[in-house]
């Protein structure tokens, strides 16, 4: 019993460990997200002044959430290879 418990609570930090995010995953998620949230705010005040339809808002932010998602990766990609992320944008 005891070496099933010390098994289970070595898989759970192994699995703890690899989950951790790198320093430019972080960056770049961070980045990320605060681009989408003003697209949001964006798209919402855009449909409540009745320039766009609700679905277009909704398109607006999935894709800025996308993008969002798209330099995360970029991140992730950096930190296992060591290259420098990629910057990130503000234009749609």
């Amino acid at each position: 019993m005891k070496k099933l418990i010390a098994l289970s609570s070595a898989l759970a930090l192994g699995l703890t460990v690899a989950a951790c995010d790198g320093p430019k995953e972080n960056a770049m998620e961070d980045a990320g997200e605060q681009q989408a949230e003003v697209v949001n705010e964006q798209a919402e005040a855009m449909e409540d002044a009745g320039t766009m339809t609700d679905e277009q808002a909704d398109a607006m932010t999935d894709q800025a959430e996308d993008k969002a998602d798209a330099m995360e990766e970029a991140g992730e990609a950096a930190d296992q290879t060591g290259a420098p992320a990629a910057t990130a944008t503000t234009a749609n």
